[in-house]
């Protein structure tokens, strides 16, 4: 067996540069909800790497318009380049838009264990067109609540309160 044999290929650095690449991505806090990874959050759509230093990612902004859009581009650059990644780019994927569906069961736990109540329905119910959704009190677990606000701290949550244990929370709204 020679030596060259025993060395990765171009596909199999590339592999191992895109792993490197999410572990990375899965450590990047969301500017508005800083629990939540953007991984967490489901806008992270592709990572896909040329070479070991060159690396593109793929973003869905929650909503057009987006405050936090910029900067979370440019926490991807800035944290991919510390991670040696000589070459980012990062690249707007707009459709399929994103959805608050996408928002993962680990994030979701997260979301209540930090006091906001996470998405309470699917984005295609059909109750959410008519109706404000259930939402349980990340608190005390209590379906009795109700809406203060259809907007809370930023415009992607509705202000609530826990008619219950009588405490106000973010709801993240199905977007």
């Amino acid at each position: 067996m020679t030596g060259q044999s025993s060395r990765a290929g171009p596909d199999e650095r590339a592999s191992c540069a895109a792993e490197r690449a999410w572990a990375v991505l899965a450590e990047i806090a969301d500017p508005e909800i800083p629990v939540l990874s953007i991984l967490d959050l489901g806008i992270v759509r592709r990572v896909e790497a040329s070479g070991p230093a060159s690396i593109r990612v793929g973003l869905s902004p929650t909503y057009s318009g987006c405050p936090a859009t910029s900067l979370i581009k440019a926490s991807v650059v800035s944290a991919l380049r510390a991670e040696g990644f000589a070459e980012v780019t990062v690249e707007d994927v707009l459709s399929p838009p994103w959805s608050s569906d996408w928002i993962t069961d680990e994030g979701r736990r997260k979301l209540r264990e930090y006091g906001i109540a996470p998405p309470a329905q699917t984005v295609d119910s059909v109750k959410a067109l008519f109706a404000a959704p259930i939402v349980q009190c990340p608190r005390c677990a209590s379906e009795a609540t109700e809406r203060i606000s259809e907007f809370g701290s930023t415009p992607c949550k509705s202000l609530y309160r826990c008619t219950e244990c009588r405490e106000p929370f973010d709801y993240f709204k199905c977007i």
